[in-house]
Order: structure tokens, then sequence, then C-alpha cells
């Protein structure tokens, strides 16, 4: 990669991993299923009038729409609203590799090879550590809905590998449609019209400021600048970038909000960020009866322009994005938050 190229994905890291500092900063102006649906109300519109139709069938962006948008960064803005460090958010997220893995083994019969079984386990075992950890400091029904929002992704990553889209811009866009009414819906009947007027009446500079860095920011100018690396150069070259979210996650929460970085945590960073690179880029996986077939996204192979990589459960996002990265892929799914 030229340098240039790769200040690029550093700086896309960057973005996801600050982006769960800028969430937590949202929180505190918005109720957090309002806060999910509005960002991604700004992150499609005027975007979806830009990018062109639909490249794929509506089924797979409706299910990738309800499984990444409203399950997993539902589940995530109400983990960390009600407890979930922003730093430790951003680390467990990265399970989702496992949970990748694991659906895609279940749903699309594929069988991971040893060395990303045994990445699984020290993954696993990372997660044990950071709860361990959390439960002795925090509550630890927050930090299972984090853990849940990071299955949701993997489901969405497995129907995204099926979805196969050739243009992740254009793709995530048309996701971020999908979870608007939906999340609106759930605020009204579990946040309520009085505390979302409230929060929509006193919205300042900060609170939209967070709105912006979460749509245009981790999910617009994150995906785009992803999706535009992928297109020049191996998935292989440009995934493991997405391993540097955690670790920018995790230094600017402790920065920006003051978070403690136990040794306890710490020791789970190294646990849960290994095992993952090891789930991630340790060898190819089989398909029961014949060879996998490849398709284009997060925590799936890839078979395309840049290379061939393939591999169930490759890392992320987001988005997220927002809040998170992309799993390995021709084109992302999502960012870490």
């Amino acid at each position: 990669m030229r340098p240039s190229h790769v200040l690029l994905a550093v700086l896309v890291a960057a973005v996801w991993g600050v982006n769960f500092v800028v969430i937590e900063i949202g929180l505190g102006h918005f109720p957090p299923l309002l806060f999910s649906a509005l960002r991604f109300l700004v992150a499609a519109v005027p975007a979806v009038f830009l990018v062109g139709r639909p490249k794929v069938a509506w089924k797979w962006i409706v299910g990738v729409g309800l499984a990444l948008g409203v399950a997993k960064f539902g589940l995530l803005f109400v983990g960390m609203d009600t407890g979930m460090p922003a730093g430790l958010s951003s680390l467990v997220l990265q399970i989702q590799a496992v949970f990748t893995a694991l659906f895609a083994f279940l749903l699309l019969g594929e069988r991971p090879a040893r060395v990303r079984l045994v990445g699984m386990t020290v993954a696993l075992a990372g997660i044990g550590v950071a709860a361990v950890d959390e439960g002795a400091s925090g509550p630890l029904g927050a930090f299972a809905l984090v853990v849940a929002a990071a299955a949701c992704w993997g489901v969405s990553n497995v129907l995204t590998r099926r979805a196969a889209p050739a243009d992740a811009l254009n793709f995530m866009v048309w996701v971020s449609t999908v979870p608007v009414l939906p999340l609106l819906a759930l605020s009204l009947l579990l946040e309520g019209p009085s505390r979302d007027l409230e929060a929509l009446g006193a919205l300042d500079l900060s609170g939209a400021g967070a709105l912006l860095y979460v749509a245009w920011g981790a999910t617009v100018f994150g995906f785009g600048a992803w999706g535009w690396l992928l297109r020049r150069h191996p998935a292989s070259t440009v995934a493991p970038f997405s391993l540097l979210v955690p670790v920018f996650g995790m230094s600017s929460a402790a920065l920006f909000l003051g978070e403690p970085v136990s040794p306890l945590r710490w020791c789970a960073a190294v646990l849960l960020v290994g095992g993952v690179a090891l789930a991630s880029f340790g060898g190819r996986d089989r398909r029961a009866g014949r060879n996998a077939e490849t398709g284009a996204g997060p925590g799936g192979e890839t078979n395309g322009p840049g290379g061939d990589t393939r591999g169930s459960g490759d890392q992320v996002a987001a988005s997220a994005g927002p809040g998170a990265g992309p799993a390995d892929g021709r084109e992302p799914v999502a960012p870490n938050r």
C-alpha cells in the first residue's frame, strides 16, 4: 500500500474508534433508541438520493437493516446508556468475528479451520476476562447487551455475505433507510414521546455535532473510504487495520472521558484482539461437501478484485459502525459503531 493509503486506513480505524466516545457524548443528549434512529436518518438523507438505486435485492437490504440497524445498534446504544463504558464497548464488539463464524457454520455449512477455532477460543477467553473486570466495577446487564449486539452483528455479516454487495457505500446508505421507522417506533413505545420531544427541543451544538459525526463521519466517510481501499488492495491487506478500532476506542475513552483501563482490561484486550486476528486471518474455512463460494461482505470470504481471501468470521465494523469496523471482505458491512 502507498503511504497515503496506509494513512487513510489508519484514519478510518481512528474515526471508528473515536466514534464510541462520540456515541457516549450523544447519549447525554438523546435517549438511546432515538439517537440510533436519528443517526440512520441523517446517514441516509440526502445520501440516498446521490448513490443511485440499490444494487442488491431488497430482501438483503431489509434483512441487514433489521439485524444491523435495529438489533445491533439498538442493543449497543441501550447497553452503553445503561452503563457499559465506551472503550470496553469498542473492545467487546470485536467478538462479532466469533459469532460470524458460528452462524456461518450453522447457516452456510462452513467449517472453520483449526487455527480459527483456536483464535475463537482465545477471543472467548478475552470476553470472559472482560466480564470479570466489568462485573467488579459495572453492570453485567449492560455488558450482556453489548455481547448480544455483537451476536446480531454476526447475523448481519452472514446476510451481507449472501448479498455480496459490489458497492459498500451504496449498500450501507440503503441499509440505513431500514432501521429509521422501527427504531422511532420503539423509542416512542419504550422511551416515550415526551422524553423524545424534550431531547429534540434541547438540541445544542454538542448534540448536533455528535449526531453528524456518527452519521456522516463514521458511516458515510468511514464506509466510503474503506470500500475505496478494498477496491484497490487485497482484503487481507486492508482488513487488519480494523483491529486498530478497539485500540483507538479504549485510548480515546481514557483520554477524553477519563475511563480507567485496569490491568485486567488490558489482558482482555490482548486476548480478544489476538484471538480475533487468528479467527479472521488464520487459514481457510471449508464448506461441507464442496468448496465455499465466496460472497463480498464483512465476516466473510472474498473472491474478487484485489485478491482472494477466504474465511468466515473475518474481522470487521460498522459501524460502526458506526461503532465498529468491517469484517474482512471485498466490501465492508458496518462500522464498529
